[in-house]
Protein backbone atom coordinates (compact mmCIF):
# COMPACT_ATOMS: atom_id res chain seq x y z
CA UNK A 1 0.00 0.00 0.00
CA UNK A 2 2.54 2.54 0.68
CA UNK A 3 3.84 2.02 -2.95
CA UNK A 4 0.52 2.97 -4.29
CA UNK A 5 0.28 5.91 -1.79
CA UNK A 6 3.51 7.36 -3.45
CA UNK A 7 1.82 6.51 -7.16
CA UNK A 8 -0.80 8.56 -5.63
CA UNK A 9 1.06 11.50 -4.59
CA UNK A 10 3.38 11.51 -7.64
CA UNK A 11 0.20 11.35 -9.91
CA UNK A 12 -1.58 14.40 -7.68
CA UNK A 13 1.51 16.30 -8.38
CA UNK A 14 1.79 15.66 -12.09
CA UNK A 15 -1.91 16.52 -12.22
CA UNK A 16 -1.84 20.04 -10.23
CA UNK A 17 0.95 20.79 -12.26
CA UNK A 18 -0.80 20.67 -15.69
CA UNK A 19 -4.38 21.94 -13.99
CA UNK A 20 -1.61 25.17 -12.86
CA UNK A 21 -1.72 25.87 -16.88
CA UNK A 22 -5.16 26.94 -16.45
CA UNK A 23 -5.92 27.69 -13.04
CA UNK A 24 -4.44 30.50 -11.22
CA UNK A 25 -5.08 29.15 -7.84
CA UNK A 26 -3.34 26.16 -8.61
CA UNK A 27 -0.63 27.52 -10.05
CA UNK A 28 0.19 29.70 -7.10
CA UNK A 29 -0.12 26.50 -4.65
CA UNK A 30 2.65 24.75 -7.09
CA UNK A 31 4.68 27.77 -7.55
CA UNK A 32 4.57 29.10 -4.02
CA UNK A 33 6.06 25.72 -2.89
CA UNK A 34 9.47 26.14 -5.26
CA UNK A 35 10.49 29.05 -2.51
CA UNK A 36 9.28 26.59 0.87
CA UNK A 37 12.62 25.07 1.43
CA UNK A 38 14.46 28.58 0.86
CA UNK A 39 12.14 30.36 2.85
CA UNK A 40 12.50 27.58 5.96
CA UNK A 41 16.54 27.79 5.56
CA UNK A 42 16.65 31.85 5.27
CA UNK A 43 14.48 31.60 9.11
CA UNK A 44 15.56 28.51 10.67
CA UNK A 45 18.89 27.00 11.67
CA UNK A 46 19.27 23.22 12.01
CA UNK A 47 19.30 23.56 15.54
CA UNK A 48 16.55 25.75 16.18
CA UNK A 49 13.25 23.91 18.35
CA UNK A 50 9.88 24.33 16.41
CA UNK A 51 6.47 24.58 16.87
CA UNK A 52 4.91 23.45 13.76
CA UNK A 53 1.24 23.85 13.03
CA UNK A 54 -0.36 22.59 9.53
CA UNK A 55 -3.44 23.63 8.27
CA UNK A 56 -5.57 23.11 4.76
CA UNK A 57 -6.72 26.59 4.24
CA UNK A 58 -7.57 29.68 6.30
CA UNK A 59 -10.57 27.50 8.39
CA UNK A 60 -8.40 25.38 9.41
CA UNK A 61 -6.04 28.06 10.65
CA UNK A 62 -8.73 29.77 12.57
CA UNK A 63 -9.59 26.23 14.28
CA UNK A 64 -5.83 25.86 15.45
CA UNK A 65 -5.07 29.16 16.10
CA UNK A 66 -6.59 29.37 20.19
CA UNK A 67 -4.16 25.97 20.94
CA UNK A 68 -0.92 27.86 18.56
CA UNK A 69 -1.34 30.56 20.70
CA UNK A 70 -1.21 29.36 24.20
CA UNK A 71 1.39 26.85 22.95
CA UNK A 72 3.48 29.36 22.24
CA UNK A 73 3.33 31.01 25.47
CA UNK A 74 4.24 27.81 27.17
CA UNK A 75 7.41 27.58 24.89
CA UNK A 76 8.59 30.57 24.47
CA UNK A 77 12.16 29.13 23.17
CA UNK A 78 10.39 27.41 20.24
CA UNK A 79 9.82 29.03 16.72
CA UNK A 80 6.61 28.85 15.03
CA UNK A 81 6.31 27.61 11.98
CA UNK A 82 2.62 27.46 10.25
CA UNK A 83 2.38 25.41 6.86
CA UNK A 84 -1.11 25.78 4.38
CA UNK A 85 -1.71 23.22 1.42
CA UNK A 86 -4.35 25.95 -0.46
CA UNK A 87 -3.04 29.02 -1.78
CA UNK A 88 -6.13 30.56 0.20
CA UNK A 89 -4.87 29.85 3.34
CA UNK A 90 -1.60 31.35 2.86
CA UNK A 91 -2.27 34.27 1.14
CA UNK A 92 -4.83 35.91 3.99
CA UNK A 93 -2.47 34.97 6.92
CA UNK A 94 0.95 36.13 4.83
CA UNK A 95 -1.13 39.79 4.65
CA UNK A 96 -1.96 39.88 7.96
CA UNK A 97 1.17 40.09 11.03
CA UNK A 98 0.92 36.21 11.78
CA UNK A 99 2.05 34.64 15.22
CA UNK A 100 4.52 33.06 13.50
CA UNK A 101 7.94 32.87 12.35
CA UNK A 102 7.64 31.77 8.94
CA UNK A 103 4.21 30.88 6.85
CA UNK A 104 4.67 28.78 3.93
CA UNK A 105 3.38 26.27 1.80
CA UNK A 106 3.68 22.81 2.65
CA UNK A 107 6.13 20.68 0.56
CA UNK A 108 4.34 17.95 -1.46
CA UNK A 109 4.57 14.49 0.21
CA UNK A 110 7.74 13.06 -1.31
CA UNK A 111 10.38 11.78 1.06
CA UNK A 112 13.19 13.48 -0.70
CA UNK A 113 11.93 16.62 -0.54
CA UNK A 114 10.43 16.30 3.21
CA UNK A 115 14.43 15.09 3.98
CA UNK A 116 15.39 18.01 2.90
CA UNK A 117 12.81 20.53 4.47
CA UNK A 118 13.18 18.93 7.91
CA UNK A 119 16.64 19.01 7.97
CA UNK A 120 16.38 22.64 7.94
CA UNK A 121 15.27 22.65 11.63
CA UNK A 122 14.36 20.63 14.74
CA UNK A 123 10.38 19.72 14.49
CA UNK A 124 9.16 19.12 18.77
CA UNK A 125 5.57 19.79 18.33
CA UNK A 126 3.01 19.20 15.48
CA UNK A 127 -0.22 19.95 14.86
CA UNK A 128 -2.22 19.62 11.71
CA UNK A 129 -5.70 20.20 12.05
CA UNK A 130 -9.40 18.72 11.67
CA UNK A 131 -8.27 15.55 9.20
CA UNK A 132 -5.52 16.82 6.92
CA UNK A 133 -3.07 13.99 7.06
CA UNK A 134 -0.24 13.56 4.89
CA UNK A 135 1.61 10.11 5.93
CA UNK A 136 4.88 10.13 4.48
CA UNK A 137 5.23 13.62 6.63
CA UNK A 138 3.68 12.27 9.79
CA UNK A 139 6.26 8.94 9.86
CA UNK A 140 9.27 11.22 8.96
CA UNK A 141 8.13 13.65 11.91
CA UNK A 142 7.94 10.69 14.06
CA UNK A 143 11.76 9.21 13.27
CA UNK A 144 12.43 12.93 14.07
CA UNK A 145 11.52 12.84 17.28
CA UNK A 146 8.27 15.13 17.00
CA UNK A 147 5.38 15.23 19.13
CA UNK A 148 2.49 14.82 16.93
CA UNK A 149 -1.08 16.07 17.39
CA UNK A 150 -4.65 16.57 15.51
CA UNK A 151 -6.78 19.23 16.81
CA UNK A 152 -10.61 19.07 16.49
CA UNK A 153 -10.27 15.59 14.73
CA UNK A 154 -13.12 15.08 12.78
CA UNK A 155 -13.84 11.20 11.67
CA UNK A 156 -16.96 10.93 9.38
CA UNK A 157 -18.17 7.13 8.02
CA UNK A 158 -17.47 8.34 4.08
CA UNK A 159 -13.39 8.80 5.39
CA UNK A 160 -11.46 6.05 3.77
CA UNK A 161 -9.90 4.44 6.76
CA UNK A 162 -13.64 3.23 6.93
CA UNK A 163 -13.40 1.64 3.65
CA UNK A 164 -12.09 -2.39 3.01
CA UNK A 165 -8.95 -0.54 1.63
CA UNK A 166 -8.58 2.10 4.45
CA UNK A 167 -5.95 -0.31 6.88
CA UNK A 168 -2.84 0.91 5.86
CA UNK A 169 -4.36 4.28 6.48
CA UNK A 170 -5.73 3.93 9.80
CA UNK A 171 -2.14 1.91 10.47
CA UNK A 172 0.07 5.12 9.59
CA UNK A 173 -1.78 7.18 11.95
CA UNK A 174 -1.87 4.90 14.78
CA UNK A 175 1.81 4.31 14.91
CA UNK A 176 2.53 7.82 14.51
CA UNK A 177 -0.10 10.48 15.76
CA UNK A 178 0.15 10.69 19.75
CA UNK A 179 -3.04 12.25 20.30
CA UNK A 180 -6.15 13.21 18.34
CA UNK A 181 -8.49 15.82 20.43
CA UNK A 182 -11.78 15.10 18.95
CA UNK A 183 -14.52 17.94 18.07
CA UNK A 184 -17.72 15.66 18.86
CA UNK A 185 -18.26 12.46 20.71
CA UNK A 186 -19.22 10.78 17.20
CA UNK A 187 -15.87 11.50 15.77
CA UNK A 188 -14.53 10.01 18.78
CA UNK A 189 -16.59 6.78 18.92
CA UNK A 190 -15.33 6.30 15.21
CA UNK A 191 -12.35 6.31 15.60
CA UNK A 192 -12.16 4.14 18.70
CA UNK A 193 -13.89 1.84 16.37
CA UNK A 194 -10.82 1.39 14.24
CA UNK A 195 -8.03 1.32 17.08
CA UNK A 196 -7.77 4.45 17.53
CA UNK A 197 -7.56 4.36 21.44
CA UNK A 198 -4.86 7.43 21.72
CA UNK A 199 -7.85 10.13 21.58
CA UNK A 200 -10.26 12.24 23.57
CA UNK A 201 -13.13 14.72 22.84
CA UNK A 202 -11.76 18.01 23.60
CA UNK A 203 -14.79 20.34 21.27
CA UNK A 204 -14.31 22.52 18.60
CA UNK A 205 -11.62 25.17 19.06
CA UNK A 206 -13.24 27.49 16.82
CA UNK A 207 -15.57 28.02 19.58
CA UNK A 208 -12.51 29.64 21.69
CA UNK A 209 -11.54 31.28 18.16
CA UNK A 210 -14.99 33.50 18.01
CA UNK A 211 -14.63 34.37 21.71
CA UNK A 212 -12.00 35.89 21.22
CA UNK A 213 -13.36 37.86 18.44
CA UNK A 214 -16.19 38.52 20.06
CA UNK A 215 -14.22 39.88 23.14
CA UNK A 216 -11.98 42.18 20.59
CA UNK A 217 -12.82 45.85 19.45
CA UNK A 218 -15.04 44.92 16.18
CA UNK A 219 -15.14 48.71 15.32
CA UNK A 220 -15.74 49.30 11.43
CA UNK A 221 -15.29 52.73 10.35
CA UNK A 222 -18.71 53.82 8.59
CA UNK A 223 -20.99 50.60 9.35
CA UNK A 224 -23.11 52.06 11.97
CA UNK A 225 -23.30 55.76 9.18
CA UNK A 226 -24.38 53.66 6.87
CA UNK A 227 -27.28 51.37 9.19
CA UNK A 228 -27.85 54.32 10.48
CA UNK A 229 -29.86 52.58 13.67
CA UNK A 230 -31.97 49.59 10.98
CA UNK A 231 -32.60 46.40 11.17
CA UNK A 232 -29.83 44.68 9.16
CA UNK A 233 -29.52 41.54 7.57
CA UNK A 234 -25.99 40.34 6.85
CA UNK A 235 -25.24 37.71 4.17
CA UNK A 236 -21.69 36.60 5.08
CA UNK A 237 -19.29 34.69 2.52
CA UNK A 238 -22.10 34.87 0.06
CA UNK A 239 -22.21 32.63 -3.51
CA UNK A 240 -24.95 33.47 -6.43
CA UNK A 241 -27.79 31.65 -3.69
CA UNK A 242 -27.45 33.52 -1.03
CA UNK A 243 -27.49 36.84 -3.59
CA UNK A 244 -30.78 35.42 -5.17
CA UNK A 245 -32.18 35.38 -1.31
CA UNK A 246 -30.65 39.51 -0.57
CA UNK A 247 -32.82 40.14 -4.44
CA UNK A 248 -35.79 38.36 -3.05
CA UNK A 249 -35.73 40.55 0.45
CA UNK A 250 -34.68 43.74 -0.89
CA UNK A 251 -37.86 43.58 -3.28
CA UNK A 252 -39.93 42.54 -0.29
CA UNK A 253 -38.50 44.90 2.43
CA UNK A 254 -37.73 48.75 2.28
CA UNK A 255 -36.61 49.25 5.88
CA UNK A 256 -33.83 47.41 6.78
CA UNK A 257 -30.44 47.53 5.29
CA UNK A 258 -28.68 44.81 3.84
CA UNK A 259 -24.98 44.20 3.98
CA UNK A 260 -23.15 41.61 1.38
CA UNK A 261 -19.99 39.96 1.62
CA UNK A 262 -18.95 37.70 -1.49
CA UNK A 263 -17.03 34.76 -0.92
CA UNK A 264 -15.07 36.13 -3.90
CA UNK A 265 -14.06 39.73 -4.78
CA UNK A 266 -14.50 38.42 -8.34
CA UNK A 267 -18.18 38.66 -7.37
CA UNK A 268 -18.64 42.38 -6.95
CA UNK A 269 -19.00 43.23 -10.21
CA UNK A 270 -21.29 40.85 -10.99
CA UNK A 271 -23.68 42.03 -7.70
CA UNK A 272 -23.39 45.88 -8.91
CA UNK A 273 -25.32 44.79 -11.75
CA UNK A 274 -27.99 42.57 -9.58
CA UNK A 275 -28.38 45.81 -7.13
CA UNK A 276 -27.78 48.74 -9.40
CA UNK A 277 -28.08 50.97 -6.04
CA UNK A 278 -25.72 49.68 -4.15
CA UNK A 279 -22.87 51.53 -2.26
CA UNK A 280 -19.12 49.68 -2.15
CA UNK A 281 -17.63 49.62 1.05
CA UNK A 282 -14.78 51.17 -0.99
CA UNK A 283 -16.77 54.14 -2.01
CA UNK A 284 -17.62 54.85 1.92
CA UNK A 285 -13.98 55.52 2.66
CA UNK A 286 -13.24 57.26 -0.55
CA UNK A 287 -16.59 59.77 -0.99
CA UNK A 288 -19.02 62.02 0.29
CA UNK A 289 -21.54 59.55 -0.28
CA UNK A 290 -24.66 59.85 2.35
CA UNK A 291 -24.25 56.55 4.14
CA UNK A 292 -28.33 56.00 4.74
CA UNK A 293 -29.46 56.88 1.44
CA UNK A 294 -29.17 53.07 0.14
CA UNK A 295 -30.30 50.11 1.47
CA UNK A 296 -27.42 47.98 0.09
CA UNK A 297 -23.83 47.78 0.52
CA UNK A 298 -21.28 45.42 -0.80
CA UNK A 299 -18.15 44.48 0.86
CA UNK A 300 -15.49 44.60 -1.58
CA UNK A 301 -12.71 44.44 0.74
CA UNK A 302 -11.27 40.86 2.88
CA UNK A 303 -10.72 40.89 6.71
CA UNK A 304 -13.73 42.54 7.57
CA UNK A 305 -16.48 40.07 7.93
CA UNK A 306 -15.97 38.74 11.37
CA UNK A 307 -16.28 42.71 12.76
CA UNK A 308 -19.33 43.20 10.53
CA UNK A 309 -21.33 40.23 12.45
CA UNK A 310 -21.43 42.60 15.32
CA UNK A 311 -23.85 44.66 13.41
CA UNK A 312 -26.04 42.01 12.13
CA UNK A 313 -29.59 41.27 13.19
CA UNK A 314 -29.87 38.09 11.18
CA UNK A 315 -27.36 36.21 9.38
CA UNK A 316 -27.29 34.51 6.10
CA UNK A 317 -23.81 32.32 5.59
CA UNK A 318 -22.95 31.13 2.08
CA UNK A 319 -21.83 27.78 0.69
CA UNK A 320 -24.63 25.81 2.11
CA UNK A 321 -26.73 25.53 -1.00
CA UNK A 322 -23.99 23.43 -3.01
CA UNK A 323 -21.22 21.35 -2.30
CA UNK A 324 -18.76 23.98 -1.51
CA UNK A 325 -19.10 23.58 1.73
CA UNK A 326 -20.72 25.40 4.23
CA UNK A 327 -18.62 28.63 5.55
CA UNK A 328 -17.95 29.97 9.39
CA UNK A 329 -21.57 29.67 11.08
CA UNK A 330 -20.05 30.72 14.65
CA UNK A 331 -18.57 34.18 13.34
CA UNK A 332 -21.90 35.29 13.24
CA UNK A 333 -23.48 33.01 16.26
CA UNK A 334 -21.15 34.40 18.85
CA UNK A 335 -22.37 38.01 18.79
CA UNK A 336 -25.92 36.59 19.11
CA UNK A 337 -27.32 36.52 15.78
CA UNK A 338 -29.65 33.86 14.30
CA UNK A 339 -28.03 31.90 11.56
CA UNK A 340 -30.08 31.23 8.15
CA UNK A 341 -28.29 28.74 5.45
CA UNK A 342 -28.70 26.24 2.88
CA UNK A 343 -28.84 22.16 3.94
CA UNK A 344 -25.49 21.16 2.19
CA UNK A 345 -23.05 21.13 5.55
CA UNK A 346 -22.29 17.04 5.71
CA UNK A 347 -18.66 18.50 7.11
CA UNK A 348 -19.82 21.02 9.56
CA UNK A 349 -21.67 19.24 12.85
CA UNK A 350 -21.68 22.75 14.52
CA UNK A 351 -24.71 23.47 12.21
CA UNK A 352 -26.76 20.58 13.49
CA UNK A 353 -26.22 21.37 16.89
CA UNK A 354 -26.79 25.07 16.46
CA UNK A 355 -30.20 24.06 14.48
CA UNK A 356 -30.94 21.82 17.84
CA UNK A 357 -30.51 24.91 19.88
CA UNK A 358 -33.26 27.10 17.78
CA UNK A 359 -30.41 29.62 17.17
CA UNK A 360 -30.39 29.08 13.52
CA UNK A 361 -32.14 27.11 10.31
CA UNK A 362 -30.72 25.86 7.32
CA UNK A 363 -33.21 25.07 3.80
CA UNK A 364 -33.55 23.48 0.88
CA UNK A 365 -34.16 26.08 -1.55
CA UNK A 366 -33.43 30.07 -1.10
CA UNK A 367 -37.02 31.04 -1.59
CA UNK A 368 -37.83 28.86 1.81
CA UNK A 369 -34.88 30.74 3.43
CA UNK A 370 -36.34 33.95 2.33
CA UNK A 371 -39.75 33.25 3.48
CA UNK A 372 -38.21 32.63 6.83
CA UNK A 373 -36.39 35.75 6.99
CA UNK A 374 -39.65 37.74 5.80
CA UNK A 375 -41.14 36.00 9.41
CA UNK A 376 -38.37 36.94 11.45
CA UNK A 377 -38.37 40.76 10.15
CA UNK A 378 -42.03 40.76 11.35
CA UNK A 379 -41.86 38.86 14.61
CA UNK A 380 -39.60 40.13 17.33
CA UNK A 381 -40.47 37.83 19.95
CA UNK A 382 -39.20 34.74 17.71
CA UNK A 383 -35.87 37.25 16.36
CA UNK A 384 -35.14 37.49 20.12
CA UNK A 385 -35.16 34.22 20.90
CA UNK A 386 -33.43 32.98 18.67
CA UNK A 387 -30.89 35.46 18.97
CA UNK A 388 -30.29 34.74 22.97
CA UNK A 389 -30.27 31.02 21.75
CA UNK A 390 -27.28 31.64 19.31
CA UNK A 391 -25.07 33.51 22.01
CA UNK A 392 -25.82 30.99 24.75
CA UNK A 393 -24.82 28.07 22.41
CA UNK A 394 -21.62 29.31 22.00
CA UNK A 395 -20.89 31.02 25.32
CA UNK A 396 -22.04 27.51 26.73
CA UNK A 397 -19.00 25.56 25.03
CA UNK A 398 -15.93 24.35 27.11
CA UNK A 399 -12.58 26.19 26.53
CA UNK A 400 -11.19 23.50 23.75
CA UNK A 401 -8.10 24.42 23.67
CA UNK A 402 -7.27 24.82 27.36
CA UNK A 403 -8.04 21.11 27.44
CA UNK A 404 -6.10 20.25 24.72
CA UNK A 405 -3.04 22.35 26.23
CA UNK A 406 -3.42 20.70 29.41
CA UNK A 407 -3.46 16.63 27.76
CA UNK A 408 -0.17 18.02 25.52
CA UNK A 409 1.48 19.17 28.72
CA UNK A 410 1.44 15.70 30.29
CA UNK A 411 2.11 13.63 27.35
Amino acid sequence: MSFLYTIFVGLMIFGMKIFAHFNAKTKKGVEGRKQSLNIIKSKFSPDDEVLWMHAASLGEYEQGLPVLEKLKQKFPGYKILVTFFSPSGYENVIKKKPLADVVCYLPFDRNSDLKEFLKAFKPKLFLTVKYDFWYNLLRQLKENDAKIFVVSALFYERQSFFKSYGKWFVKQLKENVDWFFHQTRHSYVLAKSIGLEKSSVTGDTRFDRVKQIKNRDNYVDFIAEFISGRKTIVFGSSWQAEEKIARIISEKIQNVKLIIAPHDLKRVQNLKEIFPTAILYSELQTSNIQHSKSGILIIDSIGLLSKIYSYADIAVVGGGFHDSGLHNILEAATFGVPVIFGNQYRKNPEADDLIKANGGKTFETEKEAADFILKLDKNENLLSEMSGNASKFVNEKPNSSELIIQKILSL
